[in-house]
């Protein structure tokens, strides 16, 4: 084996980990559930350094790491959602946002060129706040329940991280749309 490709084999165990993760919070299991998710954070920390690192990073990776971290957090927050553990509100907001703006790199890829992402600021704030609640979510059903004023915070600063960073999203790609010669301003 290609040491190089160790980064894409981590994020591949990541998209095997999401299955599990979801059967266990079906089944009541949220510590089994909470070890999977906090294994998955790991090794996405891992994958990341060894890719920067050493340079191990290729077009695959690109698409693997960020495919890994969606299915992850999509799954996880339709299934919180689902058991009423999450409220189903906050739950469509983020699967819409993440919809809106897979659906516009779509569609600026028909219609203009190719799609380039650099995270925001908004969008790492949020993807950490969205990350947090669901392991503080799963802190609580696990036992932990001193954490529940916490989570109410955190589902509201989740709320308006998510629409901040869809608008924010939408607004540079639509400048760049408007003017794909010079690119807008991130």
């Amino acid at each position: 084996m290609n040491p190089r490709n160790l980064p894409n084999i981590i994020s591949v165990f990541r998209i095997l980990l999401v299955p599990p993760v979801v059967w266990y919070l079906l089944h009541g299991r949220y510590d089994i559930a909470l070890g999977l998710f906090l294994l998955a954070g790991f090794s996405d920390g891992l994958d990341g350094y060894l890719a920067r690192h050493y340079q191990w990073t290729s077009r695959l990776g690109a698409i693997l790491d960020p495919l890994a971290d969606k299915s992850l957090m999509f799954a996880s927050y339709l299934t919180l959602g689902w058991l009423h553990d999450l409220p189903v509100w906050l739950v469509a907001v983020v699967i819409l946002r993440d919809v809106v703006i897979i659906g516009g790199s779509l569609m600026y890829r028909w219609l203009i060129g190719r799609v380039e992402f650099k995270p925001m600021w908004i969008s790492k704030l949020n993807t950490v706040c969205q990350i947090l609640l669901v392991t503080l979510t799963l802190l609580i059903l696990a036992g932990v329940d001193i954490l529940q004023q916490v989570q109410t915070g955190l589902i509201y600063l989740v709320l308006v991280t998510t629409i901040s960073s869809g608008i924010a999203y939408v607004y540079v790609w639509s400048r760049r749309a408007m003017n794909p010669a010079g690119s807008a301003p991130v």
